[in-house]
């Protein structure tokens, strides 16, 4: 099991499908599972200060993660608010745990290395400067407000981001996403048995 936790826009889905393309893993998005549960919320007209009725979302909304909305604008500005509701990060941590413990899986997320999966073989702390984190916000979203809306998403996303210890660091400001992709891999390969 590898976790692969960091900021937004620090590349973390991108480099954690390509670890797991590259090593035969399967691929957990956790911010995808946020996504759809605040989707699902948006569609059933559930408020995103009930944490309850977001809570009782979680399951169903955990197989919507390839819908496209997932990434529209209505979606990134609640993902935050829905996502700190403890009852749905436990509803969402038992489904990730379930997926998880199958083994050989990348997950990637905020907090995968230190709360879901702190067993995880290689945990990762994957970041960059705040500006390239942006920028690549911004051509990811097709936004240019995406730039200003990242900051304010780590404010409020700050309490669900947590390092874990035993992380190695990497940061992917000035690399190329084949660099990070391949010492990733690198440090896998060192730890398999």
């Amino acid at each position: 099991m590898i976790a692969i936790d960091g900021p937004a826009g620090a590349g973390k889905s991108t480099v954690a499908r390509a670890v797991a393309d590259e090593l035969g893993y399967r691929y957990l998005d956790t911010g995808a599972m946020y996504r759809a549960v605040t989707l699902a919320a948006l569609r059933a007209g559930v408020d995103s200060d009930d944490a309850a009725g977001l809570a009782a979302l979680a399951d169903r909304a955990a197989t919507m993660t390839g819908d496209a909305e997932l990434r529209s604008p209505e979606v990134e500005r609640s993902v935050s608010l829905v996502a700190s509701h403890q009852r749905v990060r436990a509803a969402l941590h038992r489904a990730q745990r379930a997926f998880l413990a199958q083994g050989d899986a990348v997950g990637e997320g905020r907090d995968v290395g230190a709360v879901v999966w702190p067993e995880a073989e290689l945990k990762i702390w994957l970041d960059a400067a705040p500006l390239v984190r942006a920028r690549r916000r911004v051509e990811e979203l097709g936004d240019a407000s995406a730039a200003a809306a990242l900051a304010e998403r780590d404010e409020r996303d700050s309490a669900q981001t947590i390092h874990a210890p035993d992380a190695v660091a990497i940061d992917s400001t000035d690399l190329e996403l084949d660099a990070v992709v391949a010492r990733i891999v690198e440090l896998a390969r060192e730890r398999q048995p």
